[in-house]
């Protein structure tokens, strides 16, 4: 089982990255997130559609080539989600509250978008994630990310 930790958390800045984990960290402190890296177009358009269940602490993070507008919906999702849009260096610019499962309207994301973090519905509101919050992931290109992998 994953824990997040609330406040200053000096063990996350050594912390060495890895594919499987997203940390964030805000004023409201940091998290980190147990995830499944979706990086084509193929892996991307399955998402999370047909889960059933996802672990507390953990998610999906979809990666794309580069900055762009990015919308999503619900199309054969069967859990409530939170969808957290994070630009090329990793700040997160939107975040969309419990998407509803099977809604086919579209959830735009901005039109600077490289990186959506899924995780179950809810979660962003209870870990205090908002815009401005800070993604560290390997994906995040260590000369552009706001919070790189190298430091």
């Amino acid at each position: 089982m994953l824990a997040w930790a609330i406040a200053a958390s000096p063990g996350f800045a050594q912390t060495a990255c890895s594919e499987d984990v997203v940390y964030l960290r805000g004023d409201w402190g940091s998290a980190r997130i147990s995830v499944d890296v979706v990086d084509t177009p193929e892996t991307r358009s399955q998402g999370l559609m047909f889960v059933e269940s996802m672990p507390r602490l953990s998610g999906m993070l979809f990666v794309y080539e580069r900055e762009q507008p990015v919308s999503f919906w619900m199309k054969n999702t069967l859990i409530p989600l939170d969808m957290i849009f994070a630009d090329g260096a990793g700040v997160v610019q939107h975040v969309h509250e419990n998407a509803i499962p099977g809604d086919l309207t579209a959830i735009p994301g901005g039109t600077n978008i490289q990186f959506v973090l899924e995780i179950n519905g809810g979660m962003a509101r209870v870990l205090g994630i908002d815009a401005g919050t800070e993604m560290r992931h390997p994906a995040i290109p260590v000369n552009s990310a706001a919070w790189s992998c190298a430091s």
